[in-house]
């Protein structure tokens, strides 16, 4: 089985390019294992990663295609977290939201998806439009 990371946030269109990225993979439903991890920076009211409508949106894709996944969560800065993640469940792929940013924009408040793509150790699968300028 190829296993997939898809690291979601809460962008919820961004979550459903990822999942049908994943689920347009060849043979996904007989090949592929996705995980689908949240990462809460801050949640003080103890949500769980099945409470955020992201990635309902994402489960509800996944289940819809036949792909195997199951749910993770974990707390801590983003990129680190996600990349520790993949590498702990010796992932094929991380899957990321990517959307286009202003220069100031990156400079600023950086990019999670950029991050993930410049330190990763094995492949990256980035979605998103270009014309999601923030």
């Amino acid at each position: 089985m190829y296993h997939v990371v898809i690291a979601v946030d809460e962008g919820a269109d961004r979550a459903r390019k990822q999942a049908r990225a994943v689920a347009d993979l060849p043979q996904a439903s007989e090949a592929v294992r996705a995980t689908v991890l949240h990462v809460f920076t801050d949640n003080p009211g103890g949500a769980s990663a099945t409470q955020v409508g992201s990635v309902r949106r994402v489960e509800e894709i996944l289940d819809e295609e036949g792909v195997e996944f199951r749910i993770a969560e974990e707390s801590g800065e983003p990129a680190s977290t996600i990349l520790d993640f993949a590498q702990a469940e010796d992932a094929d792929c991380i899957c990321v939201g990517g959307r286009s940013r202003t220069p100031a924009g990156k400079a600023i408040f950086g990019s999670v998806a950029q991050s993930v793509i410049l330190q990763a150790d094995r492949p990256v699968l980035v979605t998103g439009a270009a014309n999601d300028v923030e």
